[in-house]
């Protein structure tokens, strides 16, 4: 499409057909009725207070419509806020639609979330979350598996003005770039964020100008009046057929304009006098219903009859229906996606392998056993790794599948997902656990979310190099397990010793939900053991009871139980239960409880600072359900409460080690 002249948007609307038969283009004009149709109701709603919020697309609803009739149904869109049209165009039905809006069981959230915040794997949307950017890495996953399937189908994905700020555009923009990613990127860019307007966003003039930092040719950074709902329907389907033989990013920039306000409860008072009258002149629903009538190509008002019809009806199904009943094993049930597969335990003893070995050949395996699985890191490809754990694998499985990445966790994580609602299972590398702060909002708000959000599952594992002990520093060395402790939906392994790193990282890799696998850096060449050659997996929130006792019990994990069989060594006169947790989400509540109850005094120690670690959760829950046969409050034994130190005597003095033999010989005295 030709580039805007200095007084767009207002240039004439060309509404230029491209060859499309009548059918056609009242096809489209019929799809772009009803989300104006559909909103000027809900409005209604909402002032009768039957819906709780509203975010207005009246003025950008070309967009959507456009975007949703070219792209085939068989392909991704990843909406926003504002892209109703989206969802009245993929042929979600409006009793639904209103019951999703309504908070019914009948939407698509089991009124877990609000207006469009839910996706629909039946018709191949991806549902937003708040934070906007990380869509746009969702999408890059979804465009790996079209480029690595060669299905020539290509990803759509919305972002706005205000989203396009976010460090998740960056990223997910130069990943989809470095990869050549079959991805439609489209930017809705109505000038203003929320109340922020544009000069106070950005400098560029227009967002095409970013293309040429991401390497992405000019004629691949393309403006569109979204207001001229044929101008964006041809320009999406040329795009795609394009993408069909040659995948690569394409950004297009949608100029358009919010006739609202961002959200209704937000007005538009923020709107200089007059900006809302100027662009209501090109209305893109009224100017096409115009452009139509004059055309003669538009005789009557059945269409909006029809529409009418359909919505009251869809209303009157949607308000029928009762509203939801928390049922509190329902919403506990429905954190994780079900198929996490029965533990298949080894017959064989094995052969002493370490650490970094056991995990190696647990992935390698894993690899094998699922032919269409992607491992991906910063440095994994050729150099291995930096602790070397993908040494070989670009050889044995090849680039595509082991792909080192640019230094972009969110992007990254959000691929992983990506890969996952594509029918894949993915591993990400974090390079240190530390980096994670990267990737965060992903991971807690993106994985650990969205099954029980909407229904789709977050196969993906996340291997996380972590721990001191090492002169690593603040950035390097800290144990961040405690951070994801508290956000449903995810599950946390750490394990101790190599025949569990094996056995729990395949278990990790065949669970079809998100698993941050903790790997400590000091064991990976430190510790060997006993390591079945077989294929085995090991079953989530079970502990290992690692030695018998009966004056007190020791609860920990990963190097803590090193620790631990340290101290318990050099005295062998305290009879203590030490029980290695393995999994701390879920933990094994039973094997705990049982043993406090047999020995009345427990000690949790873990190599994380103590204020808000792990062992806070733990010693309430014993204290909670133990309490009557406790000699003793339960102990912590933990890090202490500063950053990460550098200096070999500060570091000795920060780790928990440091303290446990005195605190475990207090205990014991009680």
């Amino acid at each position: 499409m030709e580039k805007t002249n200095k007084e767009f948007p207002h240039n004439p609307l060309r509404f230029d057909s491209e060859g499309l038969n009548r059918s056609e283009v009242l096809a489209l004009y019929q799809q772009l009725l009803l989300p104006r149709m559909i909103e000027e109701k809900m409005l209604s709603q909402l002032r009768q207070g039957k819906i709780s919020k509203w975010f207005s697309g009246i003025g950008q609803e070309a967009i959507s419509v456009g975007v949703a009739a070219a792209m085939p149904n068989d392909t991704w869109i990843l909406p926003m806020h504002r892209n109703l049209g989206i969802f009245t165009t993929r042929g979600i039905t409006l009793d639904r639609l209103f019951a999703q809006f309504k908070g019914k069981e009948h939407g698509f959230t089991k009124g877990r979330d609000r207006s469009f915040h839910f996706g629909s794997k039946e018709h191949k949307i991806c549902g937003m979350i708040s934070h906007l950017g990380p869509q746009l890495g969702i999408a890059d996953g979804i465009a790996l598996a079209h480029k690595l399937d060669k299905s020539g189908k290509s990803t759509f994905v919305f972002t706005g003005d205000g989203g396009a700020s976010e460090g998740d555009f960056h990223e997910a923009v130069n990943v989809a770039a470095v990869w050549q990613l079959p991805v439609i990127i489209g930017i809705e860019n109505n000038s203003w964020g929320l109340s922020t307007p544009s000069s106070e966003q950005f400098l560029c003039a227009h967002f095409t100008d970013k293309a040429i930092g991401y390497g992405i040719p000019a004629e691949d950074a393309i403006q569109v009046d979204g207001n001229d709902i044929l101008a964006v329907y041809n320009t999406v389907r040329k795009c795609v057929e394009s993408l069909r033989e040659n995948p690569r990013p394409i950004i297009l920039e949608f100029k358009t304009f919010r006739i609202r306000g961002h959200e209704e409860a937000s007005g538009t008072k923020y709107y200089p006098e007059g900006l809302i009258e100027k662009w209501q002149e090109i209305d893109p629903v009224e100017r096409f219903t115009a452009h139509l009538k004059a055309s003669g190509g538009l005789r009557n008002e059945e269409e909006a009859e029809m529409h009418k019809a359909a919505i009251l009806e869809g209303l009157k199904i949607s308000s029928d229906l009762p509203d939801i009943v928390a049922n509190v094993d329902v919403e506990l049930e429905d954190r994780f996606a079900p198929g996490t597969p029965e533990p298949t335990p080894p017959t064989t003893e094995g052969r002493e392998l370490r650490l970094i070995d056991a995990i190696q050949e647990g992935l390698g395996m894993s690899m094998e056993k699922n032919e269409g699985m992607i491992c991906m890191g910063q440095d994994i490809g050729s150099y291995g790794g930096v602790f070397k754990v993908t040494d070989g694998f670009l050889e044995r499985f090849g680039e595509e599948r082991v792909r080192s990445t640019p230094l972009c966790e969110s992007a990254i994580v959000g691929a992983a997902l990506g890969l996952s609602i594509s029918g894949r299972k993915s591993m990400m590398e974090m390079q240190f656990s530390d980096f994670v702060t990267c990737g965060f909002n992903q991971i807690v708000n993106n994985l650990a979310k969205i099954h029980w959000r909407w229904g789709q599952c977050a196969d993906v594992v996340i291997r996380m190099p972590t721990g001191g002990g090492v002169g690593a520093g603040p950035f390097h060395s800290q144990s961040v397990e405690a951070w994801f402790f508290h956000v449903p939906g995810l599950k946390i392994v750490y394990p101790s010793t190599p025949a569990d790193a094996k056995g729990l990282l395949r278990m990790a890799v065949e669970d079809p939900n998100p698993v941050l696998f903790f790997e400590h850096k000091l064991l990976y060449r430190s510790l060997t053991g006993l390591v079945p050659e077989e294929d085995y997996t090991i079953e989530f929130g079970k502990g290992r009871k690692v030695r018998e006792g009966n004056d007190a019990t020791l609860i920990t994990y990963g190097l803590g139980v090193k620790w631990a069989e340290q101290v318990l060594d050099a005295h062998p006169e305290w009879s203590v239960e030490l029980i290695d947790l393995r999994t701390l989400l879920p933990w094994d509540e039973e094997m705990v409880m049982e043993s406090v109850n047999k020995t009345g005094k427990a000690l949790v120690l873990h190599e994380a600072t103590m204020t808000g670690g792990v062992g806070g959760e733990i010693s309430a829950r014993i204290h909670e359900e133990c309490w009557r046969n406790l000699d003793a409050p339960v102990v912590r034994t933990a890090s202490l409460d500063t950053a990460f130190p550098f200096a070999a005597d500060l570091e000795k003095t920060f780790m928990a080690n440091n303290r446990l033999e005195s605190d475990l010989k207090t205990l014991i005295k009680h």
